[in-house]
């Protein structure tokens, strides 16, 4: 099964280079962030005609995430399920697709360090570890993937000295990470290739892509059952040239499932 995850940075802004990547790459599973659509706006006949079922929790102008699969969509749950008052953002959804347990995520930005966004982010991270310690066991399969905000390590970024004092590298957002992959789970591309240099950010200013300025924020996250079936890891950075392309590239694993 191939599963993937991209924030294409306005869905509406980007839909003919989605379609054209779903037909040229033929993912069994994308998940999107970011699409900035309502409910009603999100495009699902347009997926459904590449044989695509789709779930979709968006709120208009900001965030937006949803899940595209040609193997099965099921058990759809919107937000979080931890006994708190529900987000109020859409930033978060599930679903079962090919027997594999799926949540699409886009985490806060943070903004700054100062800013109160920053202690939602926080929150919003550790809403997420009580949900999986609620619901679910690393030894079923299942796959945590999207725009996580947070460069987990030095090597996740081009510069670190260039980062200090900013968000998405600070100590208590990849604590925050930390703690989400110790419940069990596994950053299989980092396992597979714990190399510098692999980004899946690049910001439209100063020509960063160009410069290989880039961070990893996006990435998959395994529960330990699926991380074992796992066969390969790829970031498509050819899907950040061109025309109109959003500042984030596709992410991509490949499991034995």
């Amino acid at each position: 099964m191939l599963i993937s995850t991209w924030n294409v940075n306005s869905l509406n802004a980007r839909m003919p280079r989605v379609l054209e990547w779903l037909e040229g790459v033929q993912p069994d599973v994308l998940c999107l962030q970011e699409t900035k659509m309502t409910d009603v706006q999100f495009p699902g006949l347009d997926f459904a005609r590449l044989g695509y079922d789709s779930v979709h929790f968006g709120q208009g102008r900001w965030n937006g995430v949803a899940i595209l699969s040609k193997v099965g969509l099921e058990a759809a749950h919107y937000g979080f399920d931890d006994g708190e008052e529900p987000d109020p953002d859409s930033r978060i959804v599930w679903a079962t697709c090919g027997g594999v347990r799926v949540a699409s995520v886009y985490v806060p930005n943070g903004r700054e360090l100062t800013n109160d966004h920053y202690q939602y982010k926080l929150s919003w991270l550790a809403r997420l570890r009580n949900h999986l310690d609620r619901h679910h066991t690393p030894d079923e399969d299942l796959v945590i993937l999207g725009d996580w905000n947070v460069a987990p390590t030095d090597i996740d970024i081009w510069n670190p000295k260039a980062f200090e004092g900013m968000t998405h590298v600070s100590k208590p957002e990849r604590d925050a990470i930390d703690r989400i992959v110790d419940w069990g789970l596994v950053d299989t591309l980092r396992q597979r290739y714990p190399i510098p240099g692999i980004y899946s950010f690049w910001d439209y200013r100063n020509g960063d892509f160009h410069k290989r300025r880039g961070m990893r924020i996006d990435y998959l996250l395994s529960s330990t059952s699926l991380a074992a079936k796992s066969k390969a890891d790829l970031v498509d950075r050819n899907a950040r040239k061109g025309t109109k392309p959003s500042d984030h590239a596709p992410v991509l694993g490949l499991f034995d499932v």
